[in-house]
């Protein structure tokens, strides 16, 4: 019995017994497996602290200057930690407001993403307005776009060309400069009106634009 206890390590593998440091890295080898099948299966359960909101989000892609109505929106589920700040959790709260830029199918609507004082704060800072500009040259309309930041420039006594863009009839005015674009409305052709411009300024300058555009002609210089 003392010889069997005692065998020598040929000896264990002719007589089939495995030393003992072939067990240890069996052993080793199975609870690091073990290991790596606990560390799959909680990465793949849901973490319990991740909470989710309903929030409203476009329901299709959405044009810009488009007022919302229901079907334009849906309400959806989604990670507290991946929510924007301002998202709105109502649809009726949306629904006949203007939406000031586009936005793509399943994206997360906030409160500067439609037309609202938070949009005007947004873009220029507090005590900020929104004033729509009439562009005597409507061909801008097809280039400018929300986020943009331009300066307003009025012209006094200018008159229409055969073509029907102004022609000024004096040096241009600065009114206004940095003013940030935040819609562009379409053009309606059929009612025969022209698109608007509306842009974000300082209270101060917003009224100087409003009163300009009642009298002169107005344009715009792109940054």
């Amino acid at each position: 019995m003392g010889e069997s206890l005692n065998a020598s390590l040929p000896s264990r593998l002719v007589h089939g017994v495995r030393p003992d440091w072939t067990r240890t890295m069996v052993a080793r080898r199975v609870a690091a497996g073990a290991l790596v099948v606990l560390a799959a299966v909680a990465a793949l359960r849901p973490d319990p602290s991740d909470r989710h909101t309903d929030v409203v989000v476009a329901a299709r892609d959405l044009a810009s200057g488009v007022e919302l109505v229901a079907a334009d929106l849906r309400i959806e589920s989604r990670s507290a930690t991946a929510i924007p700040d301002g998202s709105e959790t109502d649809v009726d709260r949306l629904v006949g407001t203007t939406l000031a830029g586009p936005a793509r199918r399943g994206e997360v609507l906030t409160d500067v993403r439609v037309l609202s004082s938070r949009l005007a704060e947004a873009a220029v800072g507090p005590d900020a307005r929104v004033v729509p500009v009439h562009l005597a040259d409507t061909a801008l309309l097809d280039l400018v776009r929300p986020g943009d930041v331009v300066d307003v420039l009025a012209v006094s006594g200018a008159v229409a060309s055969a073509g029907g863009a102004a022609v000024a009839a004096e040096r241009p005015r600065v009114v206004a400069t940095n003013a940030v674009v935040v819609l562009v409305s379409p053009r309606t052709k059929d009612a025969g009106r022209d698109g608007v411009v509306l842009v974000a300024l300082p209270v101060a300058k917003a009224n100087e634009v409003a009163g300009a555009s009642l009298a002169q002609a107005i344009t715009l210089t792109f940054h």
